[in-house]
């Protein structure tokens, strides 16, 4: 089937609001095995939405709508869409009562507060639309199935249209396919993307079905192989081939095959399994590291301490390194990193230490230590490991390619040691 993308609000057009809405059910739909040959933003203007639905419907089986179904004036997407598919509004008694339960809940220890009338436009739907219940706001989502076409009218706010589609949109479009289409990630880390394309050139060149994409994320390479089959057992028994030969070609290099964990996760759960205290000691990256770590629920139990060690004294007072070391070698240098990781070891009492320090920009560059120049260094079982970096790019970018090549770094000096009990 072909699905097409509409997504409605002038503010989309400013610049105002972050598309991500598009990005993510473009996803979802090629998981489903739908081609999507088109996308569209509109604003909130009732002439130019009807031309934008109109087109989509004519040349697509399925279109998805998000946007514009809230209670102001503004908000014209259902009722624009309801008059292109020639369908009249009426209420519906249970999105109501849904809408009265959500602000009943919405106004408790407020009792002034009051709904007011133009909340109840939410309750009119398209006479004959299969209706989504929406947990979390008062616009229920849309299902329109009218002269063979299907219109999927979705909530704009992402905490809405994400479980929306994820519980009752998904399960509603598999059923409408004719095959299964079934994906598996794998997530790559420490090598890059030319490398990993030019590992896998004979089996991209190969493929048919299954599949394999890539994916260029920053630090990482991620491969997803899809199949398409008539059930779920013969798509995974396709699948199966296909990443085991990925796992023999790139090895350690796979940090995992979960496609919702990340990089983090798995280095927060390498120390855990190894029981083993970290501390972070940065100077560039001013916590950027540390703080990527404490995203994962329960890193509090590896995770002691964070330092950001940006001054010279500060390097000097908290992790040892040597005054000489920063006079001859300056802050930014393969010893001092080492110096730093070796440092927070002894300072601390911890296990394994990760220390980052270079130039991040846009100023401070020379020819000898270029803006972009970073060294990392990992301490763990009484062995310092540093590696030097040219990262290109903006500040922010050199900061968030570091941060990525320090966890490389730490997930691999503790593989290194492994002990699997």
């Amino acid at each position: 089937m072909i699905v097409e993308l509409v997504c409605v609000g002038t503010e989309l057009l400013l610049g105002n609001i972050v598309n991500t809405n598009a990005a993510y059910l473009a996803e979802m739909c090629a998981r489903l095995g739908l081609s999507m040959y088109y996308q569209s933003v509109v604003g909130d203007n009732e002439e130019r939405m009807t031309q934008v639905i109109a087109q989509a419907v004519d040349r697509s089986d399925v279109v998805i709508l998000c946007g514009g179904l809230g209670p102001t004036q503004d908000d014209l997407t259902k009722e624009v869409t309801a008059k292109v598919m020639g369908m009249k509004l009426v209420e519906d008694e249970h999105t109501r009562n849904c809408i009265q339960e959500y602000m009943n809940n919405l106004f408790v220890g407020r009792p002034d507060a009051k709904i007011t009338d133009n909340n109840w436009k939410q309750a009119l739907v398209p006479e004959g639309a299969l209706i989504l219940d929406n947990a979390n706001g008062t616009a229920p989502g849309l299902i329109i199935e009218e002269n063979g076409k299907i219109v999927i009218l979705l909530p704009g706010p992402p905490n809405e249209l994400k479980p929306m589609f994820e519980n009752q949109v998904y399960p509603y479009l598999r059923e409408k396919q004719p095959e299964v289409i079934l994906s598996r990630m794998i997530k790559i880390c420490g090598i890059g993307e030319s490398a990993v394309e030019d590992k896998i050139q004979d089996m991209i060149d190969a493929q048919n079905n299954p599949t394999i994409a890539t994916y260029a994320k920053t630090g990482e390479v991620h491969l997803r192989v899809t199949a398409r089959a008539e059930s779920e057992a013969e798509a995974k028994k396709m699948i199966k081939p296909v990443v085991r030969e990925l796992k023999v070609r790139f090895g350690k290099n796979i940090y995992t095959t979960d496609e919702h964990k990340t990089l983090e996760e798995c280095v927060i759960d390498l120390l855990k399994d190894q029981e083993l205290e970290l501390t972070t000691v940065e100077s560039c990256t001013g916590g950027a590291l540390a703080a990527r770590l404490v995203n994962v629920p329960g890193a509090s139990d590896v995770l002691k301490q964070g330092l950001v060690t940006y001054s010279n004294k500060s390097k000097r007072k908290f992790t040892l390194v040597k005054k000489s070391t920063l006079k001859d070698e300056g802050a930014v240098s393969h010893k001092t990193a080492k110096e730093m990781a070796k440092g927070a070891v002894e300072n601390t009492g911890c296990d394994v230490s990760v220390s980052v320090t270079g130039l991040a920009g846009p100023n401070g560059g020379t020819k000898e230590k270029p803006v972009g120049l970073v060294y990392i260094g990992c301490c763990y079982k009484g062995k310092t490991t540093v590696r030097e970096f040219h990262f290109n790019g903006n500040r922010s970018k050199v900061r968030e390619q570091a941060v990525v090549q320090g966890l490389v770094l730490l997930r691999d000096c503790i593989l290194e040691n492994y002990v699997n009990e």
